[in-house]
């Protein structure tokens, strides 16, 4: 199977196991510049030269060796299950994607029809956010009417592969606190170019493709919503430390522990 989802950069300073909705852009341009001096010129997620990934095939072998010698500083980065949930909805439902069009085609008119999403004009949008919740649940329950996206599947699942495949991660670091965990990285990296993380921008590349959050995080959760959430990711509230009882924080509750996440998610 491989390192699905996994970016090294090319002097192979760092490896880093890609979650989506979890910073992925930003880390990936930090990575980039690191090298180079410069960001990439667009979406990282669509540069096939000047950093290695896994779905270049000439990227695997090198990856692939440095991954199984722990040759380089390894992480990943996690984010709180209530906002990553809810960003997939508001980027993957009801945006328009960076070709122009909607996410995966005909998703959202089948979307529309089974489940009653509405994503069009001023909809509302705790409701639609609300049955998105039993749709993703089915998805990653029964994988009907389709397989869990890689956007709102679990993030311990994503994890899981790198370590289940022969990899060690040394840092996992939370969306919620970037600067300090990504310093973290860099200072463990030795990159070519120091960067400052004070001033770089955000590639934050999903926003403005759907409409603005109208309403605070906590509204979009009544108690059927937290049990859906709670059915999906449990393993994610538990080993990446955050508070399911709570959606207004979304802060990590504790630190990460790297022993507890390597026996856990490497079976």
């Amino acid at each position: 199977m491989g390192f699905p989802g996994t970016w090294m950069t090319e002097s192979e300073s760092t490896v880093y196991r890609v979650v989506p909705k979890c910073a992925c852009s930003t880390i990936g341009q930090i990575m980039y510049y690191s090298d180079h001096g410069e960001f990439y010129g667009g979406d990282i997620h669509d540069a096939s030269s000047g950093i290695h990934k896994w779905a270049i095939d000439k990227s695997q072998p090198l990856i692939e060796a440095n991954v199984k010698n722990h040759s380089s500083y390894t992480f990943t980065c996690v984010r709180n299950p209530y906002t990553r949930i809810l960003s997939s909805f508001f980027d993957k439902i009801c945006g328009i994607q960076r070709n122009g069009k909607r996410y995966r085609g005909n998703l959202v008119p089948l979307l529309t029809q089974k489940y009653g999403i509405e994503v069009e004009g001023d909809f509302d949008q705790i409701k639609s956010f609300r049955r998105f919740l039993l749709f993703a649940r089915d998805t990653i329950r029964w994988r009907k009417p389709m397989d869990p996206d890689i956007h709102w599947s679990a993030m311990s699942g994503h994890v899981s592969t790198f370590i289940v495949n022969g990899g060690t991660y040394d840092k996992i670091i939370f969306t919620e606190k970037f600067n300090a965990g990504m310093q973290g990285v860099l200072d463990n990296m030795n990159p070519k170019h120091q960067i400052d993380l004070k001033t770089i921008p955000r590639f934050n590349e999903s926003e403005g493709h759907g409409p603005k959050r109208a309403h605070p995080i906590e509204d979009y959760f009544d108690d059927l919503s937290m049990h859906l959430v709670y059915e999906m990711y449990k393993r994610d509230f538990d080993i990446f430390k955050y508070d399911f009882e709570n959606p207004a924080n979304k802060m990590p509750v504790a630190e990460v522990d790297l022993k507890e996440v390597h026996k856990k998610l490497g079976v």
